[in-house]
């Protein structure tokens, strides 16, 4: 394939044009046509990208010859039966989180872009972000020490989502921010959820996460909050970091803080621990998109043969703690074991 890449976009809703907008930016990408149900919502878009035919019917981009990657940004429970017409097709997948509304589903698009040698590559924008990537820079050269905890808090006033609940919409992007750090195997999942304003599906979950080096992950996730929350706290046996995602400067800030502990033999009680408080400093961050990286790195692994960052094998992880987490609602809060 040559450095042109021919894409359609399926899905113009409340992150489509944000997908568009990048593949239509990126130099080595070409958008063909997009798709979407609402006549209206392409309207907005052809005013300012007139040169993009436009269809309601999927099957017209998914079986138009010329393309050679779709974009998919559809409601969660139309993942499964597009991507895997779009795999069938001979065409390379870019699909937003999550993956698929089930664990098997997604076994079953990932088995299927192996066989057809395909890239199959999710959506986990902030694993391309330039916090997160500083983030992973700190952890991987020990300037942290040895991990204790990850505690985050993703809570805003909506956006309610009519097919999913705040774990399948949010908990994607926190588990996948936890994994890319910690890089070790999950032992269990512990969940508690609440409905609100007469909705059937959670609009508020508490996630604990016991990985096998000790390390614990909690998430917060909720969508009936009076202040918008994208924090993310990593503790260290040397330092800490905290990542707001919500600062427009300094969105990592490091804290030279932690605890010495200076044991007595002779007499436990004698145990002392000191407060170690000691500088901050707030890293350069680059000030590249998350999703124009993303985009990017799409478009190098088809072109390339690469394997992406975020590609379908490595969100069956994500997925089998989302489902071990309403698993765990679903039996009043019992720890669910996770296997790999």
């Amino acid at each position: 394939m040559g450095d042109a890449l021919n894409v359609g976009v399926i899905g113009l809703g409340y992150w489509g044009p944000n997908i568009l907008r990048n593949f239509c930016k990126a130099k080595n990408s070409n958008v063909i046509i997009c798709c979407d149900i609402d006549r209206d919502r392409y309207k907005r878009i052809e005013k300012i990208y007139p040169w993009i035919a436009y269809t309601k019917k999927s099957s017209e981009v998914l079986e138009n010859p010329d393309i050679h990657a779709v974009a998919i940004t559809t409601p969660v429970s139309k993942h499964y039966e597009l991507a895997k017409s779009a795999l069938e097709s001979g065409k390379h997948v870019l699909i937003s989180k999550p993956i698929t509304s089930s664990l098997k589903q997604a076994e079953r698009l990932v088995k299927i872009a192996q066989k057809n040698k395909l890239v199959l590559m999710v959506d986990h924008t902030f694993l391309y972000h330039p916090a997160v990537i500083k983030l992973k820079d700190l952890v991987s050269s020990n300037e942290l020490g040895d991990l204790y905890y990850i505690d985050s808090v993703r809570m805003n006033l909506g956006l309610f989502q009519h097919d999913i609940s705040v774990l399948w919409d949010l908990a994607p992007h926190d588990i996948s921010i936890m994994l890319h750090l910690i890089d070790e195997p999950v032992k269990w999942v512990q969940a508690t959820g609440a409905s609100h304003a007469g909705q059937k599906v959670e609009s508020m979950v508490y996630i604990t996460i016991q990985f096998e080096n000790g390390i614990l992950g909690h998430c917060h996730l909720n969508w009936l909050a009076p202040v918008k929350v994208r924090l993310t706290t990593i503790v260290g046996s040397s330092k800490m970091a905290v990542y707001d995602d919500n600062l427009v400067a300094e969105k990592v800030k490091v804290y030279d803080s932690g605890i010495t502990v200076n044991n007595n033999i002779d007499d436990i009680y004698k145990t002392l621990i000191q407060y170690r408080r000691g500088d901050i400093y707030s890293p350069i961050i680059e000030s590249t998109e998350a999703l124009e990286s993303e985009v990017n790195h799409f478009i190098k692994c088809v072109n390339n043969g690469v394997q992406p960052l975020t590609d379908g094998s490595s969100s069956l992880n994500i997925m089998r703690i989302i489902e071990s987490a309403q698993k765990s609602i679903l039996n009043n809060g019992k720890r669910i074991r996770v296997f790999s």
